[in-house]
């Protein structure tokens, strides 16, 4: 799947607009993505590092319009939690040389809110 396949949407409610400040976005994704597809799906949308990957499966509420009863749609939620700190690592190659991974990530996602 591509990313844009995975993540459907941002779910904004007051309690994630809290979780923000922790580093903590929550979306709506694809039913069968995995936690990986999720964390590889947000790092290349975003430009983040992802630390870790919560997911919640919602089932479907009871509807009722008029006489008619019915269900919503079961759906998926994933709380991405990313690294507001990202720092430049090194480690050392085969022949013990120290190298430095000088990747840049973001320290937010800028995109959540509509920014």
């Amino acid at each position: 799947m591509k990313p844009e396949d995975i993540i459907v949407r941002p779910i904004v409610t007051e309690k994630s607009n809290m979780d923000i400040a922790l580093g903590k976005y929550t979306f709506e994704v694809n039913r069968n993505a995995t936690k990986v597809q999720i964390a590889h799906a947000v790092e290349k949308l975003f430009d983040v590092k992802v630390l870790k990957v919560n997911t919640i499966s919602v089932k479907g509420k009871a509807k009722r319009v008029g006489v008619h009863r019915g269900m919503t749609n079961d759906w998926k939620k994933a709380i991405v939690t990313i690294d507001t700190n990202p720092e430049v690592r090194t480690y050392l190659t085969k022949g013990g040389k120290s190298v430095k991974e000088d990747r840049k990530y973001k320290e937010s996602i800028d995109e959540f809110m509509g920014a």
